[in-house]
């Protein structure tokens, strides 16, 4: 924008100074040619009382006062006083004759006694074009000042204009990122600081609706603490073996709803600023879910590369997708049946999960979110999906009647 106003200023300034400067440049020839000839003609009307009364030397007096030597007399007798002009033969009338070299003036004289006499001034072009260049040079410069000085106000006049619009795009980029924090100092034009306003307005009132939904899940988590008090309870009044297992159980149910509450009540996403290790985040999700896979008899096979990979999303997010993509292996797979979990790096920096199980396969809506064929809330994948788009990167799922691949690409840090 800034420099689109730039060139509108010079386009128009250059209209508006050739507009000037050429009808300019030529009054300027037009007036320097004039004078001369004017010159020329006040010298013939000074020198006609002379030829046309006097001797031949008053006119060499008066030729000498001029103190011209472009000025001629052709006396009656064909004799040149002063400069030896070209003219032959006596006009009848008053000439003005043009050439390469110059101009020049002829007027007959009637002397007294019916001679007649000729008076020439020659014109040469220097004198007609005299200080014709400098003037132009001076034209020229003038113009030159004048178009960098528009063009310095030109850009001053953009700068003003397009400071406030990148602030704001700033802002907007600072906004979709996940930093609700981010405000516009609006200035500008009128419109654009309404813009500003606006867009306050907007991310104050998009950070009080986040606030409402995170206090909302938050109090929804909170309230299964009432029906996970009364499970302890009656898990608390059994006898036998069975009493401490369901006390675990109901203490691991409680940590994980206190765990909800905490990441409901997280402000933000961490966005652009989100960091972490794939491989140890990996290693760590596989060995917790490797106890449940030996219990039902699952081989599980984990290739690591060996080196960290960094990846630009939160160690918290990437287990919790992990925690899905597995728990489906779990929940959608027969016991007894495999899965391979593999890390390798990514082109272009960040990292690949891949998650394979020697199941009946998926169908590819099975990511599209709340759709499930096993009976569940059909949630897992879009979690993971929306992740790893987070991060920068996508989700993949490659299905075959012999097991499925889901593959989780996620970005580079920032």
């Amino acid at each position: 924008m800034r420099r689109r106003i730039t060139l509108l200023v010079a386009a128009t300034t250059s209209v508006v100074l050739l507009a000037f400067l050429l009808p300019a440049a030529t009054l300027v020839a037009r007036v320097a040619e004039a004078r001369a000839l004017d010159a020329a003609r006040q010298e013939l009307q000074f020198l006609t009382p002379s030829v046309a009364l006097g001797s031949p030397e008053n006119v060499q007096t008066a030729l000498a006062g001029l103190g011209d030597d472009d000025v001629g007399v052709l006396w009656v007798d064909g004799q040149w006083l002063g400069r030896t002009g070209v003219t032959t033969t006596p006009p009848t009338t008053a000439e003005e004759l043009t050439g390469d070299e110059g101009t020049r003036l002829v007027q007959p004289v009637q002397r007294s006694n019916g001679d007649l006499a000729v008076v020439e001034v020659f014109v040469p072009a220097a004198d007609l074009h005299a200080g014709v260049t400098r003037t132009w040079l001076v034209l020229t410069g003038l113009g030159v000042v004048l178009f960098v000085l528009a063009l310095l106000v030109a850009d001053r006049l953009a700068r003003s204009l397009t400071r406030p619009v990148t602030e704001l795009a700033e802002t907007a980029h600072r906004l979709g990122s996940g930093d609700l924090t981010a405000r516009v100092r609006p200035g500008g034009p009128p419109e654009v600081r309404e813009v500003g306003t606006a867009v306050n307005r907007l991310a104050g009132r998009i950070g009080e609706l986040l606030a409402a939904e995170r206090e909302s899940a938050a109090d929804l988590a909170h309230r299964l603490r009432t029906p996970l008090t009364a499970l302890r309870l009656d898990a608390e009044s059994l006898a036998g073996p069975d009493r401490e297992r369901l006390l675990d159980d109901v203490d691991a149910l409680g940590r994980t709803v206190d765990e909800v509450i905490a990441e409901a009540r997280r402000p933000v996403r961490e966005g652009l600023g989100a960091a972490c290790d794939a491989s140890a985040v990996v290693a760590e999700r596989v060995a917790f879910w490797s106890v449940l896979a030996e219990e039902e008899g699952r081989p599980v096979d984990l290739a690591l590369p060996g080196r960290p990979l960094p990846v630009r999303v939160a160690a918290a997010d990437l287990g919790a997708a992990l925690d899905a993509l597995l728990g489906n292996v779990f929940a959608h797979t027969p016991e007894g049946a495999g899965l391979r979990v593999a890390v390798r790096p990514r082109d272009g920096g960040g990292a690949e999960v891949d998650v394979a199980d020697s199941g009946p396969g998926l169908p590819e809506a099975a990511v599209e979110r709340g759709h499930s064929g096993g009976g569940s809330t059909g949630l897992g994948l879009d979690i993971a999906r929306r992740t790893a788009e987070n991060s920068g990167g996508g989700l993949r799922l490659a299905s075959s009647p012999s097991g499925a691949t889901i593959t989780l690409e996620l970005g580079p840090p920032a």
